[in-house]
């Protein structure tokens, strides 16, 4: 066994040579002239635009482009968090960027800087850019900065072969990239992860800024990875940055990019020779194959004890920061676990529920953002006191609530019930509210049509699931765009769904203040009489569709509303003067289909309505034809003359969804 200890050091060696080099990268270029140092005007102005810069990249999802100063000072500025970034995290990364690019020495006082920050403890990487001309939309390959790991790949492995497996990864990676031009802020992106012949891991990524095209994306990532193969082939790992592109590829995951990333198998080994050992132990006896294997086996067990007593010791760890973090465990009568909350941590993690963390309001209580003592960061809701529920009910209906799971319905964490305080606690969902973007001129750019029919098709999906597929069958009473949250990739996540339930029924329609929804999205079954139904849903879905399209709060069309307005359009055969501006470049007949289907949503007849299933088939089926709309409520008896538009558009319409 003399060559035991010897082998197991050799093994354990080989584990930290995996083990990331660099925690922290600083990719500075710079280029063009300079200017007159950061007191001068244009510094000035890119210090105050860089003063705003972290923030506003995570309230617009990850990707923001901005510019201040007049001409010739006038400095835009362009900034990234690749994706699946946490929120702080990101504004930490831009400003360790801008404060990289202002001291700097080679680019303080340069007119064109770009940085890519990196900092693999908190998975995150940024980009920042900036010039005295606008690049937005334009692709930039100069300059650029690359990195390279320390270590070059062994001598004795087959370069050939791995050049070969290492090509077609690279080929695969970039052609996903390139082709993810799909409805998402941060698209231009795609990790991969293979086993290699001779390396059991090899982790790639790349990323693309947004605003170019996908051949510019194809472009800029091909000829980074040409750089790198010309200029340092042969590294265990490197990278290559450009201002509107990132290639990274490592023997070891990294940014936290690759947890759910499916490994591509090695191809097939070539059949092994066989060939004798010619290792000895100490005293010059041959160790065979099967002594080898047994040190193998010995030395894979003592891993798997250390990492079995480390998981134990991480569960117990977080077991107890749950009662650090205020947090306690609770067993419903199913044996269902959620967890309760202390109402003195809820207080320190909103300020005492101060004002300037107020998130929203809703009909059944306040939102606040908390930010609890591990730095996780929650949405409290405080509910609205009397909700005539005892204290074993409230449970019970939360534990049920708990149980919801949707990608496309806020998570609801916990809840706390102390004294006088009903208190409901969700995850925090960084990119706010659907209206912040919708009806802002300047983020509702960024909301491109492909954006939007995926954030239709999401909300669509979560109220299936509340409606047909949960084992609560909820009717939210309550659908706005303010209800419609959005994650860091531009997913609608459904907010306050089941909040309804926590309060009888007549107490919610027995003063007008405490009405389960909102004038203008309530339909008017309910509004009237207070017939509640799926159908209820279906008409609020409809009117938050419309604003969707069109851009416009329905409250702005006074005395009517937007379905009353879009109605008219519609039987006057002219439904494209409602499209928003932003939209006009985008496939008219594809617009003019889902304004058919909210015109569905939104008629007055309750039955008439469609049930969201078939709002899910419509939109995922070119090949259906979509029914003729009825006249939604408030809008009136049709005069003689809107009842013939009506008949002689039929078949217009008719051919354009069927389109």
């Amino acid at each position: 066994m003399g060559a035991c200890p010897t082998l197991m050091i050799i093994l354990a060696s080989s584990l930290f040579l995996v083990l990331p080099n660099l925690e922290v990268v600083y990719a500075v270029g710079c280029a063009g002239r300079y200017f007159n140092g950061n007191s001068s005007s244009y510094g000035h102005n890119r210090q105050n635009l860089f003063s705003t810069l972290a923030k506003k990249v995570v309230a617009n999802g990850g990707f923001y482009n901005a510019s201040l100063g007049k001409i010739p000072n006038r400095v835009h500025a362009l900034a990234l968090c690749a994706r699946g970034y946490e929120r702080q995290a990101c504004i930490s990364c831009v400003e360790r960027a801008t404060q990289g690019i202002l001291h700097e020495n080679k680019c303080q006082n340069r007119i064109d800087s770009f940085t890519w920050d990196e900092d693999e403890e908190d998975n995150v990487s940024c980009l920042v850019s900036t010039s005295n001309h606008s690049t937005f939309g334009n692709l930039e390959l100069r300059p650029a900065v690359r990195y390279e790991s320390p270590n070059s790949i062994e001598p004795w492995k087959n370069m050939t072969l791995f050049e070969k497996e290492w090509n077609a990864m690279a080929n695969r990676t970039l052609e996903a990239a390139a082709e993810a031009e799909n409805s998402l802020v941060l698209k231009y992106y795609s990790a991969g992860k293979a086993e290699f012949t001779e390396f059991p891991n090899v982790c790639m990524l790349m990323q693309c800024t947004p605003d170019i095209t996908s051949q510019d994306c194809k472009t800029c990532l091909s000829k980074s990875v040409t750089l790198f193969k010309k200029e340092v082939w042969g590294r265990n790992g490197g990278e290559v940055y450009r201002p509107s592109c990132f290639f990274r590829w490592d023997v070891y995951a990294f940014h936290g990019a690759f947890d759910n990333v499916t490994r591509v198998p090695a191809p097939p080994r070539p059949p092994a020779q066989e060939k004798k050992s010619s290792r000895t132990d100490d005293k010059g006896r041959r160790i065979g194959d099967s002594g080898i294997i047994a040190i193998v086996v010995v030395f894979t067990f003592i891993i798997l004890l250390v990492f079995v007593g480390f998981i134990m010791f991480h569960a117990r760890r977080r077991k107890s920061n749950n009662i650090i973090n205020g947090g306690a465990g609770y067993s419903d009568s199913d044996g269902q676990q959620m967890l309760r909350f202390d109402l003195g941590m809820l207080l320190t993690a909103t300020n005492e529920f101060s004002p300037e963390n107020k998130l929203g309001q809703g009909g059944f209580g306040t939102v606040y953002k908390g930010t609890l003592f591990n730095g996780k960061e929650i949405a409290v809701k405080r509910l609205t006191k009397g909700s005539g529920q005892g204290d074993t009910e409230f449970k019970n209906e939360v534990s049920l609530l708990t149980r919801l799971q949707h990608r496309n319905l806020v998570k609801l964490l916990g809840f706390c019930n102390e004294g006088d305080e009903v208190i409901l606690v969700y995850e925090f969902v960084p990119n706010s509210s659907l209206d912040s973007f919708i009806f802002d001129d300047e983020k509702r750019s960024l909301l491109t049509w492909e954006l939007r029919t995926r954030i239709i098709e999401g909300i669509a999906r979560g109220l299936v699931y509340l409606h047909e597929d949960s084992q609560l069958k909820i009717i939210h009473r309550d659908l706005k765009l303010s209800n419609i949250l959005l994650d860091a990739e531009m997913n609608p996540k459904v907010a306050d769904f089941g909040t309804a339930r926590l309060f009888d029924t007549d107490v919610t329609r027995a003063e007008t203040k405490r009405i389960a929804g909102t004038r203008g999205y309530m339909a008017p079954e309910y509004l009237n009489h207070g017939q509640i139904s799926a159908k209820s849903d279906v008409y609020g879905f409809g009117v938050m569709l419309l604003e969707i399209i069109s851009g416009e709060r329905n409250k702005r069309f006074e005395g009517e509303g937007l379905a009353a307005f879009t109605w008219k359009r519609w039987v006057e055969g002219k439904p494209e003067i409602i499209i928003d501006p932003f939209l006009m470049k985008d496939p008219r007949n594809e617009i003019i289909k889902l304004i058919q289907i909210g015109l569905l949503c939104v008629q007055e007849n309750a039955t008439k309505r469609p049930t969201m299933s078939s709002v899910i088939t419509w939109l995922g089926n070119e090949n259906i034809i979509v029914p003729l709309p009825n006249a939604p409520a408030f809008t009136g008896i049709l005069s003689q003359f809107e009842s013939a538009t009506i008949a002689m558009n039929e078949y217009v319409f008719t051919e354009l969804s069927c389109r």
